[in-house]
């Protein structure tokens, strides 16, 4: 027994080198965090066995993150302990977390937007030489690039960069970095399944050699089943129920998830596309990326009223650029882009004329102003409607009483509407945003990942709402980089390949395999 057990103190994180270059296991005892007389995290205790991957599931608010940053330093427990192979082990910060081996892949990114990825990854290092020989940084990256299952450019700057290749490299950076325990905050989000596959394939691989330990948290019960060994579950801050993930059924892990509450079922679409005169119409798109270097291009698309036209495609491939333009954030080359017969080019007039709404990717970033309240957020498409004569923006009682109402109709949970939209669980902020985008009638619904990140209940409910919307007559231009989601959702379903539709097909009787070799560019 050591004399730090003798006096019952925790020692300090271990330094790499004692640690070794085998996984190691993690274990919380009692773990506890307190927020005043709030308990985020209510005497949680799970082991995580070295060289295994281990789920952590619950919806959000169950207590997923702060456990994790408890386990990160990010937080200090207010009770409880934290083992590393065995040893009791305190974590101070985020660094002392880095030093012990442990490293995490957040569901937001910690990338440096105006840096390139191999800046990203030089600079994430703990020690980087004062002067910097980037021809030999360059040979190093390539070499360990050349062992992983997928790559990202390294010359491009990270905002330049799509969502599912900035989720890439934040999992090339922990490799980069050679963590041994690693957390996972849902790392297939934006990625396709064909990409998923090999991206868990590869970690699981690496936790099969015992060269990693991996705590997942997810809420793809497939892929709890294809590549975790045990389960641990939270609701409300609280352990509600582990086991191995052999041994649970889904029916098992949605109650310990949820208790005995019935989920929302996705809503069912209902009748058929109108095939007449399309809502939405692009001929001869022709867009560039930011960077000049890559463009996207369309002969034809067109999306019908009572229709979701699902665009698939692996991340990077033209999906963002045609978001961005049809929501007029980057300008045509070449070409027409028309709602209901008139021309369109994404201005606010144009898009109040046309009843054209937005759900974009990362709703708390592109579509929200984070610092102002959730009432305010919700009166943006709407404060100005009167004219100058009624500034309605100043009437805040009827902001109020509007807000209220969108807030009881679509299910938003919030403390006040007073309180800041940021301080949102992510499907509230994706509920908010439904809220406001589909009240009044709606001709044109353009809606970009609209899932990413949410946990499996949330996800029912705002799948619902999109296809209640094509119920009610709306034309759904989806564009997804969950191919799960578009099969679900889509009447009709387009892949996008280098810029360009490269297949189409009905939903019904869609094959999967022949959508995800266009998807690869086997085409």
């Amino acid at each position: 027994m050591s004399v730090a057990e003798v006096l019952e103190f925790p020692v300090e994180a271990p330094p790499p080198a004692a640690i070794g270059s085998a996984a190691f296991s993690v274990e919380t005892i009692g773990m506890t965090k307190r927020f005043g007389s709030f308990a985020a995290l209510d005497d949680v205790s799970i082991r995580v066995r070295a060289g295994t991957v281990h789920a952590l599931l619950g919806e959000n608010g169950a207590g997923k993150s702060t456990l994790v940053k408890c386990i990160m330093g990010f937080y200090q427990p207010s009770a409880g302990q934290l083992l590393i192979n065995d040893r009791e082990t305190v974590i101070k910060s985020p660094k002392d977390a880095h030093t012990s081996g442990l490293g995490m892949v957040y569901q937001h990114f910690t990338l440096i937007p105006s840096l390139t990825a191999m800046e990203n990854l030089v600079i994430s290092r703990p020690h980087v030489p004062p002067v910097i020989d980037w021809g030999k940084e360059r040979r190093d990256l390539e070499a360990f690039l050349a062992n992983m299952p997928f790559r990202v450019p390294l010359d491009t700057p990270i905002s330049e960069l799509a969502a599912g290749q900035k989720q890439k490299l934040e999992i090339l950076k922990q490799l980069y970095l050679r963590s041994k325990f690693l957390i996972l905050d849902e790392p297939t989000s934006v990625l396709t399944p064909g990409e998923a596959e090999e991206v868990l394939g590869l970690l699981k691989g690496m936790a099969n050699r015992g060269e990693l330990t991996i705590l997942m948290i997810t809420h793809k019960f497939r892929e709890v089943e294809a590549f975790c060994e045990d389960v641990s579950v939270l609701r409300k801050g609280k352990l509600t129920g582990t086991g191995k993930a052999a041994d649970l059924t889904r029916s098992d892990m949605a109650t310990m998830m949820i208790g005995e509450k019935t989920l929302n079922k996705v809503a069912e679409r209902e009748g058929e596309p109108d095939t007449g005169k399309p809502i939405l119409r692009l001929e001869d798109f022709v867009v560039d990326d930011r960077t000049g270097l890559k463009t996207t291009n369309i002969e034809t698309l067109a999306v019908h009223s009572r229709e979701i036209v699902g665009i698939a495609g692996v991340s990077g491939n033209g999906q963002k650029e045609l978001a961005e333009a049809l929501g007029g954030q980057l300008t045509l080359k070449k070409g027409k882009v028309s709602v209901d017969g008139a021309r369109y080019s994404g201005r606010r007039e144009e898009s109040r004329s046309h009843q054209v709404r937005f759900i974009p990717e990362e709703p708390l970033r592109n579509a929200c102003a984070p610092r102002m309240s959730v009432a305010e957020n919700l009166s943006f498409r709407t404060f100005d409607e009167a004219g100058e004569k009624q500034v309605v923006w100043l009437r805040q009682g009827r902001i109020r009483a509007y807000a209220r109402e969108l807030v009881r109709r679509f299910g938003v949970k919030t403390a006040s509407i007073a309180a800041p939209i940021a301080t949102l669980s992510g499907g509230n902020v994706q509920r908010a945003v439904l809220a406001r985008e589909l009240t009044g009638y709606v001709e044109l619904l353009i809606v970009t990942n609209p899932c990413f990140g949410l946990d499996f209940a949330a996800v029912a409910d705002i799948r619902s709402q999109i296809v209640a919307a094509r119920n009610r007559g709306a034309a759904v231009l989806l564009i997804s980089e969950d191919l799960d989601e578009i099969l679900e959702l889509s009447d009709r379903i387009m892949v996008m390949s280098e810029g360009r539709i490269v297949y189409e097909t009905p939903s019904a009787g869609a094959d999967v395999m022949v959508i995800g070799q266009h998807m690869a560019g086997h085409h």
